[in-house]
């Protein structure tokens, strides 16, 4: 997919898995496929323990590598329920095949291409606790053999294209170009709940050229209108997960208006999204504006680790001390409080420090590990080090953040100096408590000249009930450089709060309360 970001499940604490699928159809004609839970054993929880003490605890499903009531004029629409796995994965069942195999997939805004694991997997122990595609089996089967791989976050599977007939709720896709996984991390696949994915990215970004899906089922004209949407249901004590819907959009799961804004690259579906507060005051950084995707195959929301940073303060959330900020701070601090108070630009100020190297001809990225952008004018001066220069450009923008805010100068470094204490680690999760639940602040984005808010219990994932729940901060740090960086990407935490329309035919993305 080409943003390497990893799926996010505390696996130590799961405690569902599937019972055996239950079908129905409905009066409006569209197929639902009821989910049900069971209490986790013993041994997957082992599994699952062995996986977070690895150090590669699920992050949004794997990156997740690299969904009721009257519909209406349901003619030309589609329905696939989601299956809600601990607020961290999203999956329904598709069919490949004729007759149709069954596979249990994520359903990836972020991503292009389907895969699903192959009868040929014989080397990858994940591939033996999920179900294979058997193109013996299949009438509609066309042999392709081009040889295909995917880089995930966590390793990254590899295998072959093929050609079958795909059915998506009541839809088939006829002759779908899609990759039999041969090789998978083991570790990882082996305690997801799902098979594989299902792409609803652009062509862009599709690995070997592959039509994706959706593109087949509008040129097939199986949809009613170029749209699908996603509702997702953040309430884990109920058995549904949400709905995905091809073809348009279910009135009952949303409320008021959508407000869209115009896909501005194709690829993933990226906009242009405006300031971020916290409590209601500006961070700055995204003032003047900064690019973001909607991308339901990651759990957590991501940002640039700057912001994320002053997020994670805000709510308490534990993170690791950085003695490389700290020392910018203590012997910098000052100097840089100066130079912004003199007005000096800010893009120039790591550079006349000598931090870092800056040429002028563009800004730079804001970024925990080394930054090396020779094409667009920046690098890190290499005599102090790339963490030297990216810590001073976070400390830039937070008392940059802080003399807008009137602070005075001791408070400006010693509030930059606690968040040198509590930096995220990169796509690592940040612990709150979850006592303190009332107490901490909403977090907005600005879509479309809206705001958008997120409340403490939207933003922060639960674990487990009493003495034993664990509270998870659903802000995690991850920084892309530019030219396509730095890039929000607003997962599930964002899409399980706002409706979130794709719009195909007007190259939009819309998002409303969800009902």
């Amino acid at each position: 997919m080409g943003i390497k970001c990893k799926a996010f499940v505390v696996s130590l604490f799961l405690s569902f898995v599937l019972f055996p699928l239950v079908f129905s159809a409905s009066p409006d004609g569209l197929i639902r496929i009821g989910l049900k839970k069971r209490t986790l054993d013993q041994n997957n929880r082992l599994a699952a323990r062995l996986e977070s003490e690895g150090g590669e605890s699920l992050r949004a499903s794997i990156r997740k590598y690299h969904l009721r009531g009257n519909h209406g004029d349901s003619e030309g629409t589609d329905i696939v329920e989601l299956k809600n796995y601990m607020d961290a994965q999203y999956f329904g069942e598709i069919g490949v095949g004729t007759p149709p195999q069954k596979f249990t997939v994520i359903f990836d805004t972020g991503s292009a291409n389907l895969w699903v694991p192959s009868a040929k997997c014989y080397f990858s122990v994940a591939c033996y606790f999920h179900s294979k595609y058997k193109s013996s089996q299949s009438s509609t089967y066309k042999k392709n053999g081009k040889p295909a791989e995917i880089q995930y976050g966590t390793g990254a599977i590899s295998g072959f294209f093929s050609e079958d007939h795909v059915k998506v709720g009541d839809l088939v896709v006829k002759e779908q170009e899609f990759i039999e996984a041969t090789r998978e991390p083991s570790v990882t696949f082996l305690v997801a709940k799902f098979d594989g994915i299902l792409g609803l990215g652009f062509k862009e970004i599709s690995v070997g050229g592959a039509v994706p899906v959706w593109y087949n089922m509008i040129d097939q004209k199986l949809v009613k209108e170029p749209v699908f949407s996603f509702w997702i249901n953040r309430n884990t004590q109920e058995e549904e997960g949400g709905e995905i819907v091809f073809g348009g959009v279910d009135p009952n799961h949303y409320k008021g208006e959508h407000t869209y804004v115009p896909v501005t690259q194709k690829g993933y579906w990226q906009f242009d999204m405006g300031d971020v507060l916290v409590d209601g005051k500006s961070t700055g950084f995204c003032a003047g504006g900064c690019a973001a995707i909607a991308d339901s195959g990651t759990s957590l929301l991501a940002g640039p680790t700057a912001i994320i940073a002053e997020i994670n303060h805000a709510i308490g959330a534990a993170g690791v001390v950085s003695q490389q900020c700290k020392a910018v701070v203590a012997q910098y601090g000052e100097t840089i409080l100066d130079l912004l108070i003199a007005e000096t630009s800010p893009k120039k100020i790591c550079s006349q420090i000598n931090l870092c190297t800056f040429d002028g001809t563009q800004g730079v990225s804001i970024g925990i590990e080394s930054v090396v952008d020779e094409k667009n004018g920046y690098k890190s001066s290499g005599r102090l080090g790339d963490g030297m220069c990216s810590a001073c450009e976070m400390a830039v923008v937070w008392i940059q953040n802080q003399l807008k805010q009137n602070q005075t100068a001791d408070r400006i470094i010693n509030y930059v100096n606690e968040l040198c204490d509590r930096l995220p680690s990169p796509m690592g999760e940040s612990a709150v408590e979850c006592d303190k639940l009332s107490s901490m602040p909403p977090v907005s984005f600005t879509i479309g000249g809206k705001k958008f808010d997120l409340s403490p219990d939207q933003y922060v994932l639960k674990v487990g009930e009493g003495a034993a729940a664990q509270c998870i901060s659903g802000f995690t740090a991850l920084d892309i450089p530019p030219p396509r960086g730095p890039l929000w990407i607003l997962g599930d935490v964002f899409m399980g709060r706002y409706h979130t329309v794709f719009d195909s035919g007007k190259m939009r993305v819309g998002f409303a309360e969800a009902a």
